[in-house]
């Protein structure tokens, strides 16, 4: 089941690099971040840890459903544009996408000895990373790059979870922290988009 939903993770991030509206960007992210809760759920679940078991509630309460209905709020308020057109063509996309998949089997291919768990994991894990990071690169409109910025996050937390088998209760909380100041750098570049329109 873990596997499954590191494949969805995966897959959602990839599908939103092909979005061109976005409402449906904000609801693929909605569903990355709770193919994410539900993977903390399952991998507390396994190890017994009741911290993850909290982190993935607090994950899917959050980043699943309160994230999204706020960034679809502010989006009707400031009248965003809701046609977003990818700056890099999508012939250039479908290669770079699997480009970088093996480009992060490659690299994460050194650390698989020093690991417990499965490597793919990791692999996978960074690859969301880069991926995440292309979505921010591809977009003109501050709100692709905002949620391009909070797959980074998911991202992650994806790669604390599953190269450490569970993180300490204080990073957690760090990346909810990191998460607050994100929300309050979104609502000021709204503010900006809306005065600049």
């Amino acid at each position: 089941m873990i596997d499954f939903l590191i494949g969805l993770f995966l897959a959602t991030l990839i599908v939103a690099l092909f979005t061109s509206r976005l409402y449906r960007l904000i609801l693929w992210y909605s569903m990355n971040s709770l193919i994410l809760g539900l993977l903390a759920l399952f991998m507390g679940t396994a190890l017994d840890d009741r911290a993850m078991l909290i982190t993935g509630i607090a994950t899917i309460l959050i980043k699943a459903i309160g994230i999204p209905y706020l960034l679809k709020n502010l989006g009707a308020k400031f009248h965003f544009v809701r046609q977003i057109q990818p700056e890099i063509k999508v012939q250039y996309a479908i290669i770079l996408i699997p480009a970088i998949l093996v480009f992060t089997f490659y690299l994460a291919e050194p650390i698989t000895h020093m690991i417990h768990g499965n490597a793919n994991y990791i692999a996978i894990s960074i690859s969301s990373l880069f991926l995440s990071l292309l979505l921010m690169m591809e977009h003109r409109n501050v709100a692709p790059k905002i949620i391009g910025f909070l797959s980074m996050e998911n991202a992650l937390f994806l790669l604390g979870i599953t190269a450490t088998d569970g993180m300490p209760m204080l990073v957690e909380l760090g990346i909810f922290f990191d998460l607050l100041m994100a929300i309050v750098v979104i609502n000021l570049l709204f503010h900006n988009e809306e005065a600049n329109l």
